[in-house]
C-alpha cells in the first residue's frame, strides 16, 4: 500500500495516515520503529509511567505502552534504559524571522534544544512578502525539514493604518489562508488595539475582517495587550474574541488577563515579575499558560537555548518539572488547537520525543522528530537541504536608486538660524514627542553632538521610488564622526533605518546595504567596517546559525571601537552601546504613541500618532 508522505499537513493526507496507524495500533500491520525508555512522562496527568514503549510508523506514533505488550511487528528497535522521555517543546508564540535565519537552519539549531515545532508568528516575512509568506513557510517542510511550522499569518500586515508595505491581508486573505491550508492555524497577534475599538481609525475593518475570517474558520486569534492592565481594557480585549496575550510584564498584569479568560504566554525575561506572585498565589491550574521565546537571536539561542532554556528557567523559578513541561507542550498545542498533531508522546501525534539525562535540569541526550534521531547531545543530526530561495524572496529591498547625502538633509522652514524640532528616543512611551531648539546651517536643521542630539533616517524598501523620512533622535546613534549604521530589520513594517552622524555616512550605509540585500552595514569614519548579510527577505540568512554568529561578532567587535550616545529612558530594553534594539524603535502598537514611519503621502513627515493618527512636522 502506497501511503502519503504526510510532511505538509493537509487533510485527504492526514486521514490516510490515521487510517493505516489504526491497523499498526492494532497489530495488524508492521511498525517501523520502537523506542523504549526508562521512564514517559504523560502531559496529560502529570504523571510517569515506567519502562514505556513508544512505536512508531512512518512519521507518527502508532501505539505507547508498557514495554513487551505491543503484539505487532517492529522492524527496528532502539532502548534508552537511563532516560526520560517528555515531548517535543513547541513554541506557541515565536518569529523566526528573529532568529535571522531561515526555516532549514533554524530547525537544525533549535531542534537539538527539543524544539521540535513552532507556531511562527508571520508578520515579519508577510511585511516584506504578503502574496509568497505561507509558501515560504512550507518550503523547508517540503525539503524533508523535520521541525514542524505551523503558520499564523499576521494581522499587523501591515502594522498599522498609516503604514504600507509589501503585504496587505485583510478578511478575504485570512479566510483563503484557513480554508487552503492545515498548517495554518490561526491570526497572529492583534497587537492594533485603537484599531479594534475605534470604529473610526483606518484599520478598524480590516483587523475586523481578519478576525472575522479567523472565528468563521474556528482559527485562533492572538493578541498583544501590552499596557492593557485596567479592567475595563482587560475586559474589552477578552470580549473581541482576542484569546491571548505574550505581553506579560508583571504578575498583576497576567493575573488580571488569566481572570478574564486569556491565555498568556509568558516570556522568561518576565519570569522574574510573573512566575513567583502565581506561585505565591497558589495557582492550582497551569493549562492557561505557556512559556514562549517571542524574539532571540542565532547568537542569542547559541549562548542560552531555545525552548529549552525557557523551560529550564521555569523550573529555577519553582515551577515543577511536570507542569513546567505541560507550559511548553500540551498547554501550547491546546491552546492552538493542534494537539491531534503535537504536544504529547500519544498514537496519532508526531513522534517528537525530547530524551533527557536529568529532568530538574532539562539536560538533553538526544532528540527524535518525526520519528528520526535528530540529535545527540548538541549535534545536529538531521537532514539539511540546500535550497535554491527564488528571487522574491532574495529580492525584496527595492529602494530603487542610489542615495546620497543630500536624501538626509532636513530643511530649515524659512530662512533661519534655528528651528524648533521634533525630538523622540528610543522606546519613547510618552504621551507627546520632546521638543528643542537646533541650529540652521547653509538652510538645513543640525545635530547636536553635545547634547547627544542626532539623525534617524527610515527608507521605504517596498515602493521602489526612494522615498525616506529623516528627524532627530536623542542618545541612540554614534558620537563619532562620519559614522553610521544602517539595517533592514525594522519591526513590523521592516523598512531600513539608519542613524548616523553624518548625512554622508548614512547614505553609505544605506547603499552598502542594498548592495548586500539587507542585514547591518557599519560604517565608522567614512569607511565600512562590518556588515551581516540576511539576503533572505532582509531578515534572514541561509546559513548555520556558527557562520552566522561569526559574522555578528565581527559587528560586534568593529562596534566597540565607536562611541555611542546614550540617553537613559523609561524601559529596561534600551542599553548603553551598539545600539541594536533599534530594530525594535519603530514599532507602531502599543504602548506607542508617537512613532516614526515610512514617509507617505497621507504622513509625508513620517511623524505619527498611532493613537489617534495626528501628524506633526519634524521641524517647524
Amino acid at each position: 500500500m502506497s501511503l502519503p508522505d504526510d510532511l505538509i499537513l493537509n487533510a485527504k493526507d492526514d486521514i490516510a495516515v490515521r487510517q493505516d496507524l489504526v491497523l499498526v495500533a492494532l497489530g495488524k500491520r508492521p511498525a517501523d520503529l520502537a523506542i523504549r525508555v526508562g521512564r514517559l512522562l504523560n502531559v496529560h496527568t502529570r504523571m510517569w509511567a515506567l519502562d514505556q514503549e513508544i512505536v512508531v510508523k512512518g512519521r507518527r506514533i502508532a501505539w505507547v505502552g508498557p514495554a513487551g505488550q505491543y503484539k505487532g511487528k517492529v522492524f527496528r528497535r532502539v532502548h534508552y534504559p537511563d532516560l526520560s522521555a517528555v515531548p517535543g517543546f513547541g513554541e506557541v508564540h515565536k518569529h523566526i524571522e528573529s532568529t535571522h535565519l531561515t526555516p532549514e537552519y533554524e530547525a537544525a539549531l533549535v531542534l537539538p534544544r527539543g524544539n521540535t515545532w513552532t507556531c511562527e508568528a508571520s508578520h515579519e516575512f508577510a511585511n516584506v512578502d504578503g502574496p509568497n509568506n505561507t509558501a515560504f513557510w512550507k518550503t523547508a517542510r517540503s525539503h524533508g525539514v523535520p521541525h514542524k511550522v505551523f503558520i499564523q499569518p499576521g494581522s499587523a500586515v501591515p502594522p498599522s493604518g498609516w503604514e504600507s508595505t509589501g503585504g496587505h491581508y485583510g478578511y478575504e486573505e485570512q479566510r483563503g489562508f484557513l480554508t487552503r491550508d492545515l498548517s495554518v492555524v490561526s491570526l497572529d497577534e492583534v497587537m492594533d488595539w485603537p484599531a479594534v475599538w475605534d470604529p473610526q481609525n483606518p484599520a478598524y475593518e480590516r483587523i475586523w475582517g481578519m478576525i472575522r475570517a479567523t472565528v468563521e474558520q474556528r482559527g485562533v486569534v492572538e493578541g498583544h495587550g501590552a499596557g492593557l492592565v485596567e479592567a475595563h481594557e482587560t475586559s474589552a480585549f477578552a470580549a473581541s474574541g482576542i484569546s491571548s496575550d505574550h505581553e506579560i510584564w508583571s504578575f498583576e498584569d497576567g493575573w488580571e488577563k488569566i481572570n478574564r479568560g486569556i491565555f498568556i504566554e509568558i516570556r522568561p525575561y518576565n519570569f522574574p515579575e510573573v512566575l513567583p506572585g502565581l506561585l505565591e498565589r497558589g495557582l492550582a491550574d497551569w493549562s492557561n499558560i505557556a512559556f514562549t521565546t517571542d524574539d532571540r537571536s542565532a547568537s542569542e539561542t547559541l549562548r542560552i537555548g531555545a525552548s529549552d532554556y525557557n523551560l529550564r528557567s521555569a523550573i529555577e523559578h519553582g515551577v515543577p518539572p511536570e507542569t513546567a513541561i505541560q507550559c511548553v507542550t500540551l498547554n501550547p498545542a491546546r491552546h492552538m488547537r493542534i494537539d491531534a498533531w503535537v504536544g504529547s508522546i500519544t498514537p496519532g501525534r508526531y513522534a517528537d520525543l525530547v530524551l533527557l539525562d536529568d529532568v530538574a535540569s532539562v539536560s538533553i541526550s538526544a532528540v527524535y522528530a518525526d520519528g528520526l534521531l535528530v540529535s545527540e547531545g548538541k549535534q545536529y543530526l538531521g537532514p539539511q537541504p540546500d535550497i535554491s530561495w527564488p528571487e522574491w524572496a532574495t529580492g525584496t529591498l527595492n529602494i530603487g536608486r542610489l542615495l546620497s547625502a543630500a536624501d538626509f538633509a532636513v530643511p530649515a522652514p524659512g530662512d533661519r538660524r534655528s528651528a524648533q524640532a521634533a525630538l523622540l528616543r528610543p522606546f519613547h512611551w510618552n504621551q507627546d514627542f520632546l521638543t528643542t531648539e537646533l541650529k540652521v546651517e547653509n538652510g538645513e536643521v543640525q545635530r547636536d553632538v553635545m547634547r547627544k542630539i542626532t539623525k534617524f533616517a527610515i527608507i521605504d524598501r517596498y515602493s521602489g521610488n526612494g522615498k525616506l523620512a529623516s528627524m532627530f533622535w536623542l542618545g541612540c546613534g554614534p558620537a563619532d564622526p562620519d559614522t553610521a549604521v544602517a539595517c533592514s530589520v525594522a519591526h513590523d513594517s521592516h523598512n531600513v533605518w539608519t542613524v548616523g552622524s553624518s548625512d554622508r555616512a548614512m547614505a553609505m550605509a544605506v547603499n552598502r546595504l542594498q548592495e548586500i540585500a539587507g542585514g547591518w552595514v557599519l560604517v565608522h569614519r567614512g569607511e565600512i567596517v562590518a556588515e551581516v548579510r540576511y539576503e533572505i527577505g532582509g531578515l534572514m540568512t541561509a546559513r548555520p546559525a556558527e557562520e552566522l554568529d561569526r559574522e555578528m561578532q565581527q559587528l560586534y567587535s568593529a562596534a566597540e571601537k565607536i562611541e555611542w550616545m546614550y540617553e537613559p529612558s523609561a524601559t529596561k530594553i534600551w542599553k548603553p552601546g551598539f545600539p541594536e534594539t533599534l530594530i525594535f524603535a519603530t514599532l507602531t502598537c502599543l504602548p506607542w504613541r508617537w512613532v516614526f514611519v515610512a514617509p507617505s503621502d497621507q504622513m509625508p513627515s513620517g511623524l505619527v500618532n498611532v493613537n489617534t493618527g495626528q501628524s506633526h512636522p519634524v521641524v517647524w
